[in-house]
């Protein structure tokens, strides 16, 4: 009579585990990188909706390409009460840290300015296509850049005025 597991059967179901692991592992990957961007595109739209609610905001640095975080503290500086409504900046959901959201704000001397970010999935659909970089005064939705972004992906998604 048997009471215990032979070495074999013990390797076979740690092999069986194994490959199991690393299916269910590739199947969720994609499924991530489009939740973090659906984040990505969400708190875009939302602050989009908040920064260029009637013309874009400007800088008290002037015309640049800045970090929303260091943005969000210049507005703050600006109009206290802004911290009322948000308490901190958004932050990228797979690099933003305290002190770099991972989102940009580019704003140039004409009055032109473009909130965007870097999103991880290749496969979501461009709706910008003569758009090759983030650019003031381009549109909103998602350009294919021409190399990829700190997130991985050469998609972007940009709110523009």
């Amino acid at each position: 009579m048997r009471t215990a597991f032979t070495l074999v059967e013990l390797l076979v179901s740690g092999g069986i585990i194994a490959v199991l692991a690393t299916v269910v592992t590739v199947a969720v990957l994609p499924a991530r990188r489009r939740a973090r961007d659906t984040a990505r595109v969400a708190e875009m739209n939302q602050m989009g909706r908040f920064l260029l609610a009637i013309s874009c905001y400007e800088p008290k640095a002037g015309p640049g390409d800045y970090d929303l975080q260091a943005l969000f503290e210049d507005l703050a500086s600006v109009n206290p009460s802004v911290t009322q409504y948000m308490k901190e900046a958004p932050r990228d959901p797979k690099g933003g840290t305290q002190t770099a959201s991972g989102y940009r704000y580019a704003y140039t001397a004409t009055g032109k300015c473009a909130l965007y970010a870097n999103l991880e999935d290749a496969g979501g659909r461009v709706t910008l296509d003569g758009v090759t970089a983030p650019t003031p005064g381009g549109g909103s939705g998602t350009l294919r850049a021409s190399a990829p972004g700190p997130n991985g992906g050469e998609l972007y998604y940009q709110i523009a005025r």
